[in-house]
């Protein structure tokens, strides 16, 4: 994976961080630009955040501290669509065998193509386990219920609250907790209906049945 463009922290505006961030992920074609795109998504969140403290301390207009809380909501979002292709990209090279899993790390005897490496961990990539793991939650509470990331953050925005990082992890993690609950009340539902199902007649009855009844 090659390393990450350093990005020049005071010579972009936050616009202009936001925009370049969506135009990097829009473009990314592999996982190294995703990493990239996230980064920069994260930098203009970061950007925002400290521009909306200054103005409460600053006992600024109402509107400058809405205008930096949008603007942490659009980064947010972008940062989160980042960490959604993440998952996907990770999880492609683990069923393509250039990432470690569980059954296939680089202590065992599976390789990448030719060049007889083994996959690469998540530390190579530059990745911790618990961040695969929040990009992953991302990706599947969007699946499940799309547009969420978006709403929960203009939820915030309409109640005047700032768009976060740990509220969009709430919400993801909410949602998927409910889908699961879903699913153990079905295979209740299957398991008490396959409990009160009649036992099956023997051959005896099913011909005493036929004789009485004629069917």
């Amino acid at each position: 994976m090659t390393a990450l463009t350093p990005i020049p922290r005071l010579s972009l505006s936050l616009p202009s961080l936001i925009d370049r961030a969506a135009m990097m992920l829009s473009g990314a074609k592999n996982a190294a630009e995703v990493l990239e795109a996230r980064e920069v998504a994260g930098l203009a969140y970061d950007v925002a955040k400290r521009a909306a403290r200054l103005s409460r301390a600053k006992a600024a207009h109402d509107d400058l501290i809405a205008a930096a809380h949008r603007a942490q909501a659009d980064a947010l979002e972008i940062e989160a669509a980042a960490k959604r292709r993440l998952a996907d990209e990770y999880d492609g090279a683990q069923a393509r065998g250039e990432a470690a899993t569980r059954q296939r790390n680089p202590g065992s005897m599976g390789h990448v193509g030719d060049d007889n490496m083994p996959p690469a961990t998540a530390a190579d990539l530059g990745l911790r386990r618990d961040q695969i793991h929040e990009a992953r939650q991302l990706r599947d509470a969007e699946v499940a219920e799309p547009g969420i990331v978006r709403r929960t953050l203009d939820e915030r925005l309409a109640r005047g609250e700032e768009p976060t990082r740990s509220a969009v992890r709430r919400a993801a993690e909410e949602r998927l907790q409910r889908s699961l609950d879903r699913l153990r009340r079905s295979q209740e539902s299957v398991s008490r209906l396959e409990a009160s199902r009649p036992v099956p007649l023997s051959p005896e009855e099913r011909a005493r049945q036929i004789a009485v009844f004629g069917t």
